[in-house]
């Protein structure tokens, strides 16, 4: 940073609204129920089934997705389809599994690696 520059300061209320944001995204079920609305538009019964929930418990967890925007709804006699309707969301939640899932993999390497250095031993 040169010596005339100023700081980069968040805003109090930005921070307060990315982390109710966060918190959201912080249940596994909602984050599952995410991911696959990202991946084509569903009905509560099919994602209660792909996420492994109850249709009430999933109902609920729409509800708050929606509120905060995060996804939205398409009525269709008595249906109502729900998909990914924040890119900004998606593409973190993409990020996250992405990051997450390379992380896991790289944890089991080392473990495997371990377990194969204690049985030569």
């Amino acid at each position: 940073m040169s010596a005339d520059a100023q700081p980069i300061s968040l805003a109090s209320e930005t921070a307060r609204a990315a982390a109710a944001s966060l918190a959201l995204l912080a249940d596994d079920t909602r984050l599952k129920i995410l991911w696959t609305l990202m991946h084509g538009e569903q009905h509560v019964n099919a994602l209660a089934d792909i996420v492994g929930a109850k249709a009430p418990a999933v109902s609920q967890h729409l509800s708050k997705l929606r509120l905060a925007g995060m996804v939205s709804v398409r009525r269709e006699g008595t249906y109502a389809y729900y998909r990914a309707s924040d890119d900004h969301i998606s593409r973190i939640v993409s990020l996250l599994v992405d990051h997450t899932s390379e992380e896991l993999a790289a944890q089991a390497q080392v473990s495997a690696l371990r377990a194969r250095t204690e049985k030569q031993r």
